[in-house]
């Protein structure tokens, strides 16, 4: 079967099978000043959320063997971007990242980091696409005969490859913990945790992210932005603000800061709290 599961726009299940939407649920937020911005939607109905995912099918091949791989940035802040920057300086040589099709990948090029990651939303599950796993190289991906995702087995094949400095993206602060715990038993490894897709987390994860990642993005969570504004950590962006927790996670703020030749602006933020998870 084909078949790939998503938390989409307002964490609304998304079911896409053989390059169409099957099935989409009921979003848990109506609304998200990104798509607004970009897509102008202003408001997250199943058809809006229906009517996007396609798109990004038909336009650069989304769940198909023939998607687009590299890509220009989309987002002036987003992970993809402060990743594939930080690694085109020299700062990271490996991206534990989730590809559609291939489950947990590998990867040491920065436009293929933001080609897979830009504009792809919160993956739950996959099957392999044999034509996309070649392309990425077999021997990039965690589990190629079931695309599974698990970014910690990842993180220890990108160490098993040689990598050095790698970056991890993760969805729970419990992950975050673990990446730190293998950082830890790997002397001369950097592991950089990056959490996203943060919106509806527990408080209790909430409190783990900031106490073992480097880069956190608040998206609608009430949880990530209560505790990083509470703590006062350094942050860019209005809306959605991204967190440096840790001083290397600021530097890969920074760094992105420099490429796009934008200043830090830390705005009050204060969305309305029906629009928090």
């Amino acid at each position: 079967m084909d078949e790939h599961v998503m938390e989409a726009l307002g964490r609304a299940r998304v079911v896409i099978r053989d390059g169409k939407v099957v099935e989409v649920g009921e979003p848990e937020l109506k609304y998200c000043p990104i798509f607004d911005k970009f897509r102008g939607i202003k408001e997250l109905t199943k058809e809006e959320i229906r009517k996007n995912m396609q798109f990004r099918i038909d336009d650069f091949g989304m769940c198909k063997a023939d998607r687009k791989l590299r890509m220009r940035d989309y987002l002036s802040f987003g992970v993809s971007e402060m990743i594939s920057t930080a690694m085109a300086n020299g700062m990271m040589d490996a991206a534990v990242i989730v590809c559609e099709g291939c489950g947990t990948v590998v990867l040491d090029e920065p436009d293929m980091v933001q080609g897979i990651g830009g504009r792809v939303s919160g993956l739950v599950s996959t099957t392999p696409i044999p034509e996309l796993i070649q392309r990425i190289g077999k021997d990039r991906v965690l589990e190629p005969e079931t695309a599974k995702i698990d970014q910690i087995e990842g993180a220890k094949k990108a160490i098993a490859m040689g990598y050095k400095n790698i970056a991890v993206s993760v969805a729970k602060g419990s992950q975050a913990k673990k990446i730190k715990e293998l950082e830890k038993a790997n002397p001369g490894v950097n592991l950089y945790t990056f959490v996203v897709h943060t919106s509806g987390m527990s408080e209790d994860e909430a409190v783990e992210v900031f106490n073992y990642a480097d880069i956190a993005t608040g998206c609608a969570s009430k949880h990530i932005r209560g505790i990083g504004h509470g703590k006062q950590v350094y942050y860019v962006g209005d809306s959605v603000p991204i967190f440096g927790i840790t001083a290397r996670g600021r530097q890969i703020i920074e760094a992105r800061l420099r490429a796009t030749g934008k200043k830090a602006e830390h705005k009050p933020d204060a969305p309305q709290p029906d629009k928090l998870l």
